[in-house]
């Protein structure tokens, strides 16, 4: 049984986040996004995640064909992105699973199952 604790970050929620002119290359926010959680596999993200962390950036849309980084899992949903992180949380229901989002209806269905829920400000601490 895996006892790393299980990050799922909503990739499109969290650079949707910051008006940093994401819209205008939506693919490269989310590489950069997956290269700024690269540390946090090892680090955790202190007090309240300890390391070490499996970390998983789910992408949808124009975003669909990010690569993985180091330490980070990418998962390109098929279709909603929401329907996907909901999926890798009720695969997990043994480990802990914090999700990142500030959508409120995912903030629901993953909590349903179990999951813990942060904003996206979070990472940024």
């Amino acid at each position: 049984m895996e006892s790393r604790p299980l990050l799922i970050v909503d990739g499109a929620n969290v650079v949707g986040s910051r008006p940093d002119g994401w819209w205008r290359d939506r693919a490269g926010a989310a590489a950069r996004l997956r290269d700024a959680l690269a540390p946090v596999g090892e680090a955790g993200v202190p007090p309240e995640l300890p390391p070490p962390v499996q970390v998983v950036l789910v992408v949808e849309g124009a975003a669909r064909h990010v690569a993985p980084g180091p330490g980070v899992e990418v998962v390109s949903a098929p279709g909603s992105g929401d329907d996907t992180m909901v999926e890798l949380v009720a695969a997990a229901p043994d480990r802990r699973r914090v999700v990142v989002t500030a959508d409120r209806e995912l903030r629901e269905r993953v909590t349903a199952l179990g999951a813990e829920v942060r904003g996206p400000r979070w990472l940024g601490r």
